[in-house]
């Protein structure tokens, strides 16, 4: 049966170009012959000999050059139903080369012809070309409009694998979807030129332009799950450069369900062009760590709020096993029981900034109201709050995600980033170790490596006050620790309960290093949406920028991880795969926003920023590398440093940041020796 359908069509498709070619033979003499009759105010009398002569001895050659010039621009393999401006604009380029081609060959070789009747002519001409040709369309939408019918959107299917068949058979009989497939594509070249269900596989993913313009395609869906992340970047990349709706199919387990079907595809997300497989580590070893615990995350922006999200969602699996297990040990005895007694997790957050805290709470009361969570107003730099704190929730594990981040706003107020961060972090690692937290996790940036600016360079402080409390609690010499508080006040119990509490810590400090947020507050993604929506300039630093980007829930799994595995002082690195430019996520996501970059969104340089370096750097030349469960999350082996000096140094850059010295760049650059500010000063003697 296909074969008969297929079979007709090539021959309706020879007969539609018989008749193409045979009409526009006739449309060019008539034309020519209108032209003559116009030019001389419609009275056929009134036309010279001369000019009758030289229009018959030319219009059958003339005929006949434009059917050769017609072929040549592929007026004859259009398919004319979905004719668009591509085709008018090729009807536009023929008339105009037959015209010229016309004039100089009649001046040169027949005779002189009146210039009225080549302007006559050419109008005439290419009205009647392109009027036959339109009007096929026309017709077809007026049938679906007085029907009361949607036209159809055109589809092209990039796959013609399992995935790529089931999506084409979907649409052919979804009554709900107003889509047809006109073309394939697919890199496997046995099955170029071949047809699936009356399909054509129109060629590899080279040919995905030309198919978009043969066929008028509309939308685009990526049915390639299988494919390598890669590829399946380059291939989103070209589909980015089309004016189509793309939309992506987004994992092989719908095959393996046989639920591939039109509604299951989703919008390309800009993460789908890293290049990369999402990491998907094993959670369980993570959420059986957390069972139970009281969990602590300061700093509730971005990172911090999905680490709510991910640990709520265990503690309210917690009290769900819980109620479980307490109605089923009435029956089946031990285990249930066992179950039950497990003590369901509670969840503490705490910001200086109440509009973040308010969000998340709202959210998460509204989606797990079980969960036993808490939330705190404060500032890490004040001791006394931070150690209520403790006192209060006594939390298991901390995950510190509480900074100033934003690069070029550090600069200008260096001594806000060392109160907020290093001492902020020093103050908050020093009320845990105080209350017997038994893990510390540190949210840290690859901007630490090397700095050139202020934040990176008090992120790599507070990773240095991290090694150096965790060296300290696994010799026994916590209570060696300096007591950084600007008022006796401030440590919130007697000395002689905290001497003994410093005596006894066993608290684990780590470190966890990733790079750039897709999507995080202050990260170029939202910024760069922003501006697309106000319809331009989008603004790039610098055309060669590159950074590394994870998202969000990858970097909240490694943060996990990081507090699962840690043994004490290590630095976690994530492997971000390959860096991108910044200049190309600008221009994909102006495209996938529906613009074309440059012409209607333009793009800005507007040079790099105060602190800010063309390339990040996961790992100091110092810092190796070892081996994790997960092939893409590391160690980096600490740079060891002397504590003692280390932290003597450090109380001094406190009661300079305090005081607001104007050196604080110089004494921050003395402690931190791989910091290499712009400015161009030297660090104190």
């Amino acid at each position: 049966m296909d074969v008969k359908k297929s079979r007709w069509k090539i021959e309706h498709w020879h007969a539609v170009n018989v008749f193409l070619v045979g009409y526009d033979i006739f449309s060019v003499i008539v034309a020519y012959l209108a032209a003559l009759w116009l030019r001389f105010d419609c009275q056929m009398s009134q036309i010279p000999a001369s000019y009758i002569d030289g229009y018959v001895r030319s219009a059958c050659f003339y005929a006949a050059f434009c059917v050769l010039v017609y072929w040549g621009l592929r007026l004859y393999r259009s398919i004319w139903r979905f004719a668009s401006f591509s085709e008018l604009k090729r009807v536009a380029l023929a008339s105009l080369v037959t015209l010229i081609c016309y004039a100089g060959v009649m001046t040169a070789f027949v005779c002189r012809m009146p210039v009225s009747y080549y302007l006559f002519g050419i109008v005439i001409q290419f009205w009647m070309t392109l009027g036959i040709r339109f009007a096929y369309r026309f017709v077809l939408l007026s049938r679906k409009r007085a029907a009361g019918e949607t036209p159809e959107i055109r589809v092209m299917l990039i796959g013609a694998g399992t995935a790529g068949q089931m999506i084409l058979r979907d649409i052919r009989h979804a009554r709900t979807v107003n889509e047809k497939v006109y073309c394939l594509i697919d890199d496997n070249p046995n099955k170029w030129g071949r047809y699936i269900d009356g399909v054509p596989v129109y060629g590899g993913r080279e040919r995905i332009m030309e198919a978009v313009e043969r066929f008028a395609i509309e939308k685009i869906y990526i049915t390639i799950p299988s494919a390598k992340p890669e590829d399946k970047r380059d291939i989103l990349q070209v589909c980015s450069e089309t004016p189509c709706k793309i939309m992506n199919l987004p994992g092989i387990s719908q095959i393996r369900t046989g639920a591939v079907c039109v509604s299951k595809m989703q919008p390309v997300q800009l993460e789908d062009l890293l290049g990369r497989d999402p990491i998907e580590p094993d959670m369980t070893d993570v959420f059986g760590y957390l069972a139970g615990k009281t969990v602590l995350v300061t700093g509730v922006g971005s990172i911090g709020s999905e680490l709510a999200r991910q640990v709520a969602r265990q503690v309210a699996r917690q009290h769900a096993w819980q109620h479980a297990g307490q109605h089923a040990g009435q029956h089946a005895g031990q285990h249930a029981g066992q179950i039950a007694a497990s003590r369901p997790g509670r969840l503490v957050l705490l910001d200086i900034y109440e509009n973040n805290v308010y969000d998340i709470q709202q959210e998460l009361k509204k989606q797990f109201p079980q969960l036993q969570l808490d939330v705190v107003i404060a500032s890490v730099r004040d001791s006394r709050a931070i150690f209520k704190v403790f006192e209060t929730f006594r939390p298991d594990i901390v995950y510190h995600a509480a900074a100033h981040k934003h690069v070029p706003l550090m600069e200008d107020s260096p001594c806000e980033a060392i109160k907020n961060n290093v001492l902020g972090t020093y103050k908050t690692a020093f009320a845990a170790m105080v209350h017997g937290c038994s893990r510390f996790v540190l949210i840290s940036t690859d901007k630490a490596v090397n700095p050139t600016n202020v934040m990176g360079a008090s992120k790599r402080l507070c990773e240095m006050v991290i090694q150096a409390f965790d060296a300290r609690v696994k010799a026994g010499k916590a209570d060696t620790i300096p007591q950084l508080f600007t008022h006796p006040a401030e440590k919130g119990m007697a000395s002689e309960e905290l001497d003994q509490a410093l005596r006894t810590a066993k608290t684990e400090f780590v470190a966890v290093r990733f790079g750039n947020v897709l999507g995080s507050n202050g990260s170029v993604i939202p910024l760069f949406k922003r501006q697309i929506e106000a319809g331009g300039p989008v603004t790039v630093t610098h055309p060669d920028i590159i950074r590394y980007f994870m998202t969000i829930p990858e970097a909240v799994k490694l943060v996990l991880l990081a507090g699962t595995h840690a043994k004490g002082g290590e630095i976690f690195v994530l492997d971000m795969g390959e860096p991108v430019r910044i200049d190309t996520l600008a221009r994909n996501l102006i495209r996938l926003s529906g613009y074309q970059p440059d012409s209607e969104i333009p793009i800005v340089y507007s040079g790099l920023r105060k602190g800010e370096k063309l390339y990040e750097e996961k790992l100091m030349a110092e810092e190796g590398l070892k081996k994790t469960g997960n092939d893409l999350i590391h160690i980096g082996c600490p740079i060891p440093f002397d504590i003692e000096v280390f932290l003597q140094q450090l109380q001094g850059l406190m009661r300079a940041a305090y005081q607001n010295k104007e050196d604080i760049i110089p004494r921050l650059q003395k402690i931190v020796t791989t910091y290499r500010p712009q400015r161009g000063q030297q660090p104190l003697d």
